[in-house]
Formats: C-alpha cells, structure tokens, sequence
C-alpha cells in the first residue's frame, strides 16, 4: 500500500467558518476511498487519534489544535442514478452542499430548497440531520455510503439505518466516528412544488408574490432571510464568521412547559419544542453581545461570532455562561450544536474517535 503524503503542523483554523482553532499534528488529504483507508492505516499503525474534517462548518477547534491526524476528505462528484417522477441522485461527500443545492434547485428537483445557503459538505449534512426553515435532509436521503473504521469496509446504510432525529443519527449519537461518510444519495421530486413550513418564509414568499413551484425562487427567498440574520458567510461581514446556529431548539414534553412564556412549537409524541433564541436573549444575551473577541452576531442571538482574534477558549467561557444563566432563569438545558475537537479525551467537549479507546 503507498505511502500517503502527510504534512505536519498545518493550521486548521482557516479551514473552519468561524477561523477558530490551533494546528493538526499531522494532515492528510484524501481524494479517494483508497487514499483515505491509506490515511487510516497510517493513523492505525501510529495509534494516533483521528479527525475526519469536510468543509469546516458546525465545528469548534480547541485552541491547541489536534494533536493525532486530521484527514481532509476530498470526494468529488454527482451522478444522477435515475429520473423518473423522482431524481435519484449520489452525491461524494466533499461536494459543497449549497452547490448541489443549486443545481437541485435549478433542475426542478423538490426536497432541499430550504437548505439553501447552508455551508459545509454534502457529507456532514446526514451526520447532523441538517435541517432550517421546517426541512431536514432526512427527509430525502435514502441511501449514505460509509467506510467501516472498525473493519475497512464500504458500508451503506438505508434512511431507517441512519436513525435519524432532530440534529441526530446514528453517525453523531450511537456510533460517533466509527463511519466515515463517502457519498450520499438523495431522492428528490421532479418537478415539485417547495415545502413551506416555516412561517417567516412564507410571509416572505407572500410578500414577494413568489409561487412554491418556483424552486429557484425559493431559494433566492430562502438565501436573503439568511443573509439578514448573518447566516450566509458573506467576507464583508464579521456577522457571517461563525457555526451558524450554535444551539439546538431544546425539545422537552408538553407537560414541562408549565409557565413558560416563550414560543413553543409541537414536536410530536407529547413534546414540544421551545425556541433557543428566545431562551437566550431573555436570559440576558442581547445580540451584538461581547465576550473579549468573540460574542453574539448583530443580526441572530444563535450564532457565536469570532470577532477578530477571538479563540476557543472565550467561546467556551461564552457557552457555558448562556448555558448557565438560561438554566437559572427556565430551567432548561441548551445544547451546543458544533462538534468540539481537540478538548481532551475525557472532557464531554471532546467528540473525535480514537482507535484505542
């Protein structure tokens, strides 16, 4: 088997949104599944610890950087497998999501328009269940393709086998790390109309007279309410530097809510879902909110924002206070949405696979 190219000492942080994060020890990038059992095995035969990195969205970097492998996954490619009523489509998971949102969206094909102007690789998306505006990507992927870190085999998985849940799957919550995402395949409808379920996006829809069969036009609608809330990384805007959302909803059962004066939202099966936003700006967090060089956006109290210099270790301090003070104030636990890497082993901020734990 070749020798893969390793560098050593190369700086993560600008390879993340939120240009947070000290360097990988060493650095391999991947451009193939062989390439990356090769990654594999070298890491293997060195007991290092491994991380797999896509497009560097939804994660924070300890300031100290990782000290085992980062892999960078560079899988390319779409391939339309079939097109009936249904566009059955594989995408590689180093395909920038908003691309294939795109393209998706530009064919007529229905299923991810509110997923517009998300970063970040097609391959993290069935990890997290990335979902915005009332649509999650569980909700078409029928296949993920994986590499079995355990026994060096292609493993593929049904939507059902996923187990998906809200910003859950198998992949985050039952077995982090084990499988490394190499494609994803979706199903999307041809010719459908948007699924609206998010009230802001409809009353921009209305507002701009645009009809729900119009996919692109969605998703330009979709791309500006973005925008207003930072949540497009623009480069001329500080606001944009960041993970976006940080925390999820918190979803607790209906029989909780007590008193609780905030928006709630059904979540099915007796829960309901509450609101972080509101949690945390009524906990005292206003946006635009400081904390040495990071702090809230101006323009959405979910997203921390590196405001120039800013670490991991005040965006640490930063969470664990609005966690605290909305715990104090509701009663409710927030929790960060971001994977953490390079916090120590033993630390429930440390979410990396190591072989031999």
């Amino acid at each position: 088997m070749a020798e893969p190219r390793v560098r050593e000492n190369v700086p993560l942080a600008p390879l993340t949104t939120i240009g947070i994060g000290g360097p990988a020890r060493y650095f391999i990038t991947a451009a193939t599944v062989d390439e990356l059992g090769e990654a594999l095995d070298w890491a293997s035969q060195r007991s290092l610890p491994v991380f797999v990195l896509g497009g560097g969205s939804n994660l924070l970097i300890s300031d100290e950087g990782f000290s085992g492998l980062v892999i960078q996954i560079g899988l390319r490619g779409v391939v339309v497998e079939s097109e009936d009523r249904y566009a059955t489509v594989k995408v590689a998971a180093a395909e920038p999501w908003d691309s294939f949102v795109e393209t998706a969206t530009g064919k007529g094909w229905a299923g991810v328009e509110c997923l517009s102007g998300i970063p970040g690789s097609t391959g993290a998306t069935p990890i997290q269940n990335v979902g915005a505006y009332g649509q999650d990507v569980s909700e078409t992927i029928v296949r993920v393709e994986t590499l079995d870190r355990m026994t060096g085999r292609v493993v593929p998985f049904t939507n059902a086998e996923c187990q998906f849940g809200y910003r859950a799957s198998r992949f985050k919550n039952h077995e982090p790390g084990r499988y490394v995402v190499l494609n994803v395949t979706f199903r999307l409808e041809r010719g459908g109309s948007a699924s609206i379920r998010y009230p802001e996006l409809q009353k921009y829809l209305d507002e701009h007279e645009v009809a729900v069969a119009d996919l692109a036009s969605v998703r330009k609608a979709v791309i500006a309410i973005r925008k207003r809330k930072g949540m497009v990384i623009d480069p001329s805007d500080p606001d944009t530097r960041s993970d976006g959302s940080f925390f999820m909803n918190p979803v607790i059962r209906a029989d909780e809510l007590g008193e609780f004066g905030g928006p709630s939202f059904p979540a099915g099966d007796g829960l309901v879902k509450l609101s972080a936003a509101w949690l945390i700006e009524n906990a005292g967090f206003t946006k635009g909110y400081r904390h040495g060089n990071v702090g809230l956006s101006s323009k959405h109290s979910l997203a921390i924002i590196n405001r120039g210099g800013g670490t991991a270790a005040e965006v640490r301090e930063l969470v664990e206070l609005i966690q605290s003070r909305v715990r104090e104030r509701f009663g409710v636990e927030l929790q960060p949405e971001p994977n953490f890497i390079g916090f120590g082993a033993n630390e429930r901020w440390a979410m990396v696979w190591n072989d031999e734990r």
